[in-house]
């Protein structure tokens, strides 16, 4: 689950990037032949700390459309150069915000936004960065109160999708739907429009409308042909469609472009759900990947322990996970490998914590009605089937995902 987060945070990442450094209003006279790259500009000014600024935040974008984790070491150098040469700039400090977010470092994240926002009140982007922050760390009231302040300072696709999502996370579909049209609306960019069109397609996926999600992630690769999570969006109605060798053709594909762990586990249990053995070596080498960069994740490995490793493990893992991060996203994860190692009775509290805010999300009350039926209850949760009638318990990474 943490990488339907952390994927609304990357694409919010690469929009961030783009409202903080956004080019000027075009003039009336014909632009400049003249071009300088990042690189030359520094070599020429190294005193420029906007623009080691802006070279953190482009590798921070290069790790999220690579999946190479080795760009948050180059992001933290580039960053630390512009916070040495102006460590109270609105954009330095927004830099690093985004930085700690990436990294999953969210109470250090929180607190370099609020700093910037103290310098700029009117930086939307840092906004943005406070809101995804707010939302990992669990705080649903003051991650909307920064989204609005968002929504105030400049409407657009970085800050419809946030609204948007903050309506899916308190449950409210219909909002989220027309919040992400009008993101869909105001984009004009190609990774805008392929941006907003898959998470239209998300959002149908989650209410169980495969056709529908289909077309969105069509759409999306129309928009932009080498943008890899829609190929992901498609690989699941694929599989949820049963269409087996369809996805395991697609994930290929998509694992060869951006070997994610998410998508690696996604291709793991689509190919356990067709009779194949599931190969875990690559997600296992990319978690010493993320590691070695400094990624904080012990959410993605505890849901993986839980389903395809040891409980036990999962435990512990869920345990710290949730222990900084206490979201719907991480309780639900804690009260799963808790029920996994056989300790259904401690794992109730947290999945009726997972399910409070009400999302409308399949897995969580999936999970929370398994945990009531193992204690001899009756399942008091919504039934997943009726959030979502193509939702597959065989195949919980993509319903994580989606």
């Amino acid at each position: 689950m943490r990488w339907i987060v952390a994927l609304a945070l990357a694409g919010a990442l690469a929009l961030t990037a783009y409202a903080v450094f956004a080019p000027p209003a075009p003039s009336a006279e014909p632009p400049a032949v003249f071009t300088e790259t990042l690189q030359a500009r520094l070599a020429r000014l190294p005193g420029d700390h906007r623009a080691w600024a802006q070279l953190g935040m482009e590798h921070i974008e290069q790790a999220r459309t690579t999946g190479d984790p080795a760009y948050y070491p180059k992001a933290e150098g580039a960053l630390a150069k512009a916070a040495a040469l102006a460590p109270r700039d609105d954009a330095v400090l927004t830099g690093r915000a985004a930085l700690a977010a990436g990294r999953h470092e969210f109470k250090q994240a929180v607190r370099l936004a609020e700093q910037a926002i103290s310098v700029n009140a009117y930086s939307s982007t840092a906004h943005g960065i406070l809101a995804d922050a707010l939302t990992q760390l669990g705080d649903l009231p003051g991650a909307q109160r920064a989204v609005d302040k968002m929504l105030a300072l400049r409407p657009g696709v970085p800050s419809f999708t946030r609204a948007s999502y903050a309506a899916e996370l308190r449950g409210d579909a219909v909002s989220a739907t027309e919040l992400m049209r009008l993101a869909h609306e105001d984009a004009y960019r190609p990774a805008d429009l392929a941006y907003t069109r898959y998470y239209l397609g998300e959002l149908s996926l989650r209410s169980g409308a495969l056709r529908e999600a289909d077309r969105w992630y069509t759409l999306a690769q129309q928009a932009m042909p080498a943008y890899v999570p829609a190929m992901a969006g498609r690989a699941r109605v694929a599989a949820l469609s049963g269409r087996l060798p369809e996805a395991l053709d697609l994930y290929q594909t998509v694992v060869n472009r951006l070997p994610l762990p998410q998508y690696l586990l996604e291709q793991g249990e689509t190919r356990i759900k067709a009779g194949l053995p599931a190969d875990w070596t690559l997600l296992k080498a990319q978690r010493r990947l993320y590691e070695d960069a400094g990624v904080r994740d012990a959410l993605t490995w505890a849901e993986f322990e839980a389903y395809h490793g040891s409980p036990t493990a999962a435990v512990r893992l869920a345990r710290a996970e949730y222990a900084d991060n206490r979201n719907a996203v991480a309780a639900d994860a804690l009260a799963w490998a808790l029920h996994r190692a056989g300790r259904s009775r401690e794992a109730l509290p947290y999945a009726e914590k997972a399910t409070a805010s009400g999302w409308r999300n399949a897995i969580l009350h999936h999970h929370r009605a398994e945990i009531e039926r193992a204690l001899g209850r009756r399942p008091s949760s919504i039934s997943a089937k009726s959030l979502n009638p193509a939702f597959d318990p065989s195949l919980p990474a993509l319903a994580r995902f989606s």
